[in-house]
């Protein structure tokens, strides 16, 4: 199984943000639409950081709520590990798990196409295990 099929099963919309808005806009967003984070995203839909619930607590922590102000630029994650449509979920749940991080963008030809979870990578490979153990009996109960 593929990324371009965890895409295809949840869709392919992923909401995005301007490094130049300011944190409390991305608050705002993310408390609204109940999400973890958002790619930072240039005029052309490259990727220019992501900015997870973790980039803020961890800015407020060090600096205070005046960062609140400040624009995403200032506290995203600029280095983004992205993967693209053909890689495996198990390619990807293994970079997700050694790198620490639960949002992967899916990136073709320099342009955001997709995001994927942690929680979407795992839901496809234990629906994929489900596949396979039901294959498995059929395969006994026709022996």
């Amino acid at each position: 199984m593929t990324v371009e099929t965890i895409l295809k099963l949840k869709g392919r919309e992923v909401e995005t943000i301007t490094a130049s808005v300011s944190v409390t806009e991305a608050v705002t967003r993310l408390a609204a639409k109940r999400i973890g984070a958002l790619v930072v995203v240039d005029a052309g839909y490259a990727v220019e950081g992501i900015l997870s619930e973790r980039d803020i607590v961890r800015a407020i922590g060090k600096s205070g709520s005046g960062i609140l102000a400040d624009p995403v630029s200032s506290i995203m994650t600029r280095e983004v590990e992205a993967c693209g449509e053909n890689e495996t979920i198990n390619d990807v749940m293994a970079r997700m798990t050694r790198g620490r991080f639960r949002h992967l963008p899916v990136v073709e030809h320099n342009r955001l196409v997709g995001l994927i979870s942690i929680g979407d990578v795992v839901k496809s490979r234990i629906e994929e295990v489900e596949h396979e153990a039901e294959e498995m009996r059929a395969y006994i109960a026709t022996g």
